[in-house]
């Protein structure tokens, strides 16, 4: 199953063009706030140039990408906790994803109404942040209601969680996000029940026009190192044959497209990383957390997998290449075995033994 990431903002920020852009899939852009009533996902392929190579060592034709799944939800507005806009609805789709890509509006267009009736970048994030901490709140208060009763018959549980929700609580009655709040291993497993908003991942896309790209930020949006991107641009080069968009990128300077950008982005802000399989039926790329073991990888692949695993054979992927594949790599002494403690690593070329 791919990661969810949800592309949220104001209406008319650029939202669902950058949407279009990113996955090809043709969705509403009118300029009109709310045009995107129910969330619009695309499933995309994650770059990456290690495959291809993988694959004409392996000789095979198959390439299986790894995938992320960017979900389109609607503009959001201030009062959307309390169900201004079609609030209530969009914040829902936004518990559902794994994170939030949160654009903001930088470029001026007279032609693109805002529905602040001007653009300001700081207000809107402002805007949106309150909107999800309000959110959040609600539903820790709700929690804190639900568990008085056992609080009070002296449930050791309940008094525990009550202790935890009364600090994400007071967090976000300060207006900071539930992420701030330090907390355990154990407690971290169960905050992340509660799907707040403010405890996902964040990370912040610029919405910028091609003249502006490199222009200075304001200092409260660039101290959460955005993703600077023009969705307008974006737009026209998914539209090109790949060798076209390739010469246009070359003609603007671009090192790589916005796809990328943001994929890269989502993945050091996810904490994620890529391990491959590779054999003459396929080349996959698969995604799993940093840090995860050997039996927890191979669990991606099937959960039977991880319960039987015995051990893994590992090569790492520059010593695969330089070695010429399977064969050579294991001449050269390069192919380990590994066992449960293991710690793989990202571009690791696994082959899995199970029970």
């Amino acid at each position: 199953m791919s990661l969810q990431i949800g592309i949220v903002g104001l209406p008319n920020v650029g939202k669902s063009t950058l949407f279009r852009a990113l996955t090809k899939i043709a969705v509403p852009a009118e300029n009109f706030p709310f045009c995107t009533i129910d969330p619009n996902v695309g499933v995309v392929a994650v770059p990456d140039e290690r495959l291809a190579v993988l694959a004409q060592l392996v000789n095979t034709q198959k390439l299986v990408p790894a995938t992320i799944e960017f979900v389109d939800i609607a503009g959001l507005v201030a009062g959307a906790h309390k169900g201004e806009g079609l609030g209530n609805q969009f914040l829902q789709h936004i518990r559902e994803v794994d994170a939030i890509a949160e654009v903001v509006r930088v470029f001026k267009d007279d032609d693109v109404i805002h529905v602040a009736g001007s653009s300001d970048p700081v207000r809107d994030m402002g805007t949106i942040h309150f909107e999800l901490v309000m959110a959040d709140l609600q539903v820790v208060e709700k929690l804190l209601q639900n568990i008085e009763k056992k609080v009070r018959g002296q449930d050791k549980l309940a008094t525990i969680e009550q202790g935890i929700l009364q600090r994400l609580q007071k967090a976000l009655i300060d207006g900071q996000f539930a992420h701030t709040v330090e907390l355990t291993e154990d407690e971290t497993e169960q905050v992340r029940k509660y799907s707040l908003l403010t405890f996902k991942p964040l990370l912040v896309v610029s919405n910028m026009t091609e003249g502006d790209m490199d222009a200075e930020l304001p200092t409260q949006l660039q101290e959460l190192k955005p993703v600077r991107v023009s969705a307008k641009i974006e737009a026209e080069l998914s539209e090109l044959p790949e060798e076209d968009a390739q010469m246009m990128m070359a003609d603007l300077g671009m090192k790589e497209s916005g796809l990328s950008s943001i994929i890269r982005a989502g993945y050091s802000t996810l904490n994620l990383m890529t391990y491959f399989t590779a054999g003459e039926k396929e080349v996959h790329a698969w995604t799993i957390t940093r840090g995860m073991t050997a039996p927890q990888a191979a669990g991606k692949i099937h959960s039977d997998f991880e319960h039987k695993f015995i051990r893994a054979e590992v090569v790492a992927y520059t010593d695969f290449v330089e070695h010429d594949g399977w064969q050579g790599a294991k001449a050269a002494g390069k192919v380990r075995m590994e066992g449960k403690t293991y710690i793989v690593q990202d571009g690791d070329v696994m082959v899995f033994h199970n029970s």
